[in-house]
């Protein structure tokens, strides 16, 4: 029989050696690190093995410098054939006769009823329409008068500018694409938010749909429907559908499971499930949808300009096309009045609608009891506009800012542009920008081997998002040189890359910044806000002012356009980060820089890598609309292509940006299931 002791008590730590905690610290987080890099590792293993197999074949079959002749194909001449069946056959064919052509002579007559429809309605008359629903819309109280205020200002001004007949062609044109749009991508939503097959297959689609470059849209419209509104229409609808589409589908697969099972437990059918359940609640998304699909459609209207959509944006494309800086500034700015405009009013509906639609005041300023007062308010003072005031915005109301604009950038041109002393001047800046960063950095991406550029891609998008993504930035980056616009598109490629890292570095510095100073994100929100609701071409009208035309001012263009995205992203992850770690790190005497660089920043790696992948595809986008202000190479492909009727040559290059698109996305967005994302 043994007896039991018990054991001696193991002698308390009174002290670690020095260094000890940090030693196993340091070994604690090399080994996470590790076990992270192992799978990015074996798969680099794997490509590089390929890699030692295939390159040298490559190379001594092709060469080494720039993609090889043998591996080009000829689209242009296909296309350009295409082109040309298509004005031979446009009259005889079936498609044209029976289809396409009642498309065509429908987005005509549509717009152009819209359009009169408002012109003879008077400026007096549309105004107070617009006034009284902002108002309605954003509900009593001073956040309806804010909203009917906004209204009151965008209208007053688009008239006191001399664009009202320009403004309402813009709206009427928004007005068609909306609708289309909205009921387009809520039907795509619909299907996607009841079906897991269809939005399966529907995912992919939107994808592409929103990496294209808007410009990408223009050019087989225009093959097809001819320049002129239907073509600018169309492509409206398809670059403003994938935001309604995603967001109805979210808003109906988020649905409260308890509300869904609720309601089959009281017998409803999946159809009254759908109208009394889903519907409801899915409404603050399907709103926001709807506000995203309008501040779309104005962005692409703008663009659309191009084409003979006419209106505010053809007023923009037109005074840029002759560095006409005032003229471009007065069209620009009913632009981004209207953005504001309407962003503002359906912004203030997703409110009302998040607030269950309660509200202060009396009874009779809520409901259908509004309506009614809104609808006879519009009724008495349409009948005393059309005593009172005549039907067009007069002449003699018009102020004209093209020429003190043209003066003051005259002057600015003189005196701060260039010869400024010890600073240069903003001009001297851009051609230092050019022959110092872009020169050598497309010099640089010629010189490369084309193989190296494409096993490069591969291996960028292997450690981003696996096989998938690896073989989907291979075969784009190759197809690049294949469809025989290799140069054009490592130009461009090299603006891009500038402007993102010129973005990212402005935007990962001045989110951090207010996300440690709440002072400083409250003054940026408002610019971040405007900023966000410029449509493309505005942009170029102040890098034009400051840089003159050339590759700077586009990338210039393209760092403001990415860069709201940008920091909101980053602020929003750095807030984001666990409270309590940071509370942590302050405990053990962590300083500010220890916290961020430390704490916040590792915490929010997911935010900081969408924020990059939005960058990229933003700067992309801008990059080609740079070509209206001598980016040259792929942006000046498509503008040739769109002006001179030159299809090959246009949709060769718009082909090329949606490759490029699709290699810049696919080294970027990281797999939500990537390992790293976690430690």
């Amino acid at each position: 029989m043994s007896t039991l002791t018990p054991e001696k008590p193991a002698p308390q730590k009174t002290g670690s050696p020095p260094g000890r905690d940090q030693r196993v610290a340091t070994r604690s987080f090399l080994a996470r690190r590790l076990s992270v890099l192992r799978p990015s590792t074996r798969r680099l293993g794997v490509l590089g093995v390929a890699a030692v197999l295939l390159v040298p074949f490559a190379a001594a079959l092709w060469g080494s410098g720039a993609w090889p002749a043998d591996l080009t194909v000829d689209v242009k001449g296909p296309l350009d054939d295409a082109y040309d069946w298509v004005l031979d056959n446009r009259d005889t064919s079936p498609v044209f006769l029976y289809f396409l052509l009642h498309l065509s002579n429908w987005a005509e007559d549509s717009v152009a009823w819209v359009t009169d429809f408002l012109l003879n309605l008077g400026w007096f008359a549309v105004t107070a329409a617009a006034v009284l629903t902002a108002w309605r819309v954003g509900g009593p109280g001073r956040r309806g008068l804010r909203t009917a205020g906004t209204a009151l200002g965008t209208f007053v001004v688009c008239g006191l500018l001399g664009m009202w007949e320009a403004t309402m062609e813009t709206l009427a044109l928004m007005a068609v694409a909306v609708l289309v749009s909205a009921l387009v991508g809520g039907l795509l939503g619909l299907g996607a938010g009841l079906s897991d097959r269809f939005e399966r297959i529907l995912r992919p689609v939107l994808d592409t749909m929103q990496i294209m470059p808007a410009f990408a849209y223009l050019l087989p419209l225009v093959l097809v429907f001819d320049i002129g509104v239907p073509s600018a229409l169309i492509a409206t609808v398809v670059y403003a559908a994938p935001p309604m589409a995603r967001l109805t589908s979210l808003g109906l697969r988020g649905a409260d499971p308890a509300v869904m099972e609720a309601s089959a437990s009281l017998g409803a059918t999946p159809v009254q499930r759908l109208l009394t359940a889903r519907l409801p609640l899915a409404r603050k998304e399907i709103l926001l949808g709807l506000n995203q699909t309008i501040m779309m459609a104005l962005s692409m209207v703008t663009i659309a300009s191009v084409i003979g959509a006419g209106g505010l944006g053809e007023e923009v494309f037109r005074a840029l096309s002759t560095v006409d800086v005032g003229q471009a500034l007065a069209a620009g700015i009913p632009i981004v009045l209207l953005a504001v405009w309407l962003d503002r009013t359906t912004a203030a509906a997703g409110d009302r609608l998040g607030e269950g639609g309660a509200g202060t005041g009396a009874a009779w300023l809520h409901g259908w009891r509004a309506w009614a007062l809104v609808a006879g308010a519009f009724a008495a003072l349409l009948a005393v506009g059309k005593a009172a005031t005549p039907s067009e915005w007069s002449d003699d109301w018009t102020v004209g800012i093209a020429r003190p604009v043209n003066d003051a950038v005259g002057w600015f041109t003189r005196n701060l542009a260039e010869g400024v002393p010890v600073l240069g001047g903003t001009r001297t800046w851009a051609d230092g920008f050019t022959t110092g960063v872009l020169n050598p950095l497309r010099d640089t991406l010629t010189a490369t081997p084309w193989w190296l550029l494409v096993l490069l891609a591969a291996a960028l998008a292997l450690l981003a998002g696996g096989w998938g993504a690896m073989c989907t930035a291979g075969l784009s980056m190759a197809a690049v040189g294949a469809i025989g616009v290799w140069d054009h598109s490592l130009d461009t490629l090299s603006q891009a890359i500038a402007a993102v890292v010129l973005t990212l570095l402005a935007g990962f510095v001045i989110g951090v910044a207010a996300a440690r100073v709440p002072l400083l994100e409250r003054l940026l929100r408002p610019v971040l806000d405007t900023m966000q609701t410029l449509p493309q071409f505005i942009y170029l009208i102040p890098v034009v002012a400051l840089f003159n035309v050339g590759r700077a001012a586009a990338v210039a263009a393209a760092v403001l356009y990415a860069l709201p995205a940008v920091v909101r992203i980053t602020v929003q992850g750095l807030r984001s980060v666990d409270a309590a770690a940071l509370e942590a790190a302050r405990s053990m005497g962590a300083g500010t820089w220890q916290q961020i660089r430390q704490v916040q920043l590792p915490l929010a790696r997911p935010a900081l890598m969408l924020a990059l992948n939005q960058g990229v595809v933003l700067v992309l986008a801008m990059v080609i609309v740079g070509g209206f202000v001598g980016s040259g190479a792929l942006g000046y492909d498509v503008v040739y292509g769109l002006q001179k009727s030159e299809l090959g040559v246009g949709l060769t290059a718009g082909v090329a940006i949606v490759l490029l698109g699709l290699v810049l996305d696919r080294t970027t967005q990281r797999r939500t299931d990537d390992r790293s994302l976690t430690h």
